[in-house]
């Protein structure tokens, strides 16, 4: 059973622990936006995903590697166009690709269409991870599907859905 962030505080109102400041002296700055409240499930799915990856076996696997990991994954990706996907630099792109490597997680070979670039190629330990991953994930959308009903937590999945669509202007 994955375990949820106790949203139990000393008050009732949900966006309590966000207005606590943890130096006495500041002020807090008002209740979350929507990136304070989108951050904190994240986090936690990301807390799931390397707590099941490293009950695995997956030890060496850092927290680091997930953004390479993130869906729809790097297999078959360019370095270059997984750098600006993750809006990093080719270096720190490089750097993280070398580890995982070293790590037997993938492997860059030539791309078939361009000998002169590289692409991303999962090796079996690459591909396990993915599998551990996304059951990891299936898990606390389960247990949040629980929580909220299946029905508000369908209408979640949805909104998320909608808000991947381009925002006119």
């Amino acid at each position: 059973m994955v375990k949820l962030l106790d949203s139990t505080a000393e008050s009732t109102d949900p966006s309590s622990r966000f207005m606590k400041s943890a130096v006495p002296s500041q002020q807090p700055f008002g209740p979350p936006l929507i990136g304070a409240l989108l951050r904190v499930p994240w986090e936690a799915v990301q807390q799931q995903m390397l707590a099941r990856l490293h009950e695995r076996g997956f030890d060496d696997f850092d927290p680091a590697y997930l953004p390479v990991f993130r869906y729809p994954g790097p297999q078959g990706a360019r370095p270059t166009d997984l750098a600006a996907q993750l809006g990093i630099s080719k270096q720190a792109l490089n750097h993280l690709l070398r580890a995982l490597e070293r790590l037997g997680y993938l492997e860059r070979q030539p791309h078939p269409e361009d000998q002169r670039s590289k692409r991303i190629v999962l090796t079996e330990r690459g591909l396990a991870t993915v599998g551990v991953i996304r059951e990891a994930v299936a898990d606390i959308e389960a247990a949040w599907a629980e929580k909220l009903g299946p029905r508000r937590f369908a209408r979640l999945r949805d909104l998320l859905l909608e808000l991947q669509q381009p925002i006119e202007t």
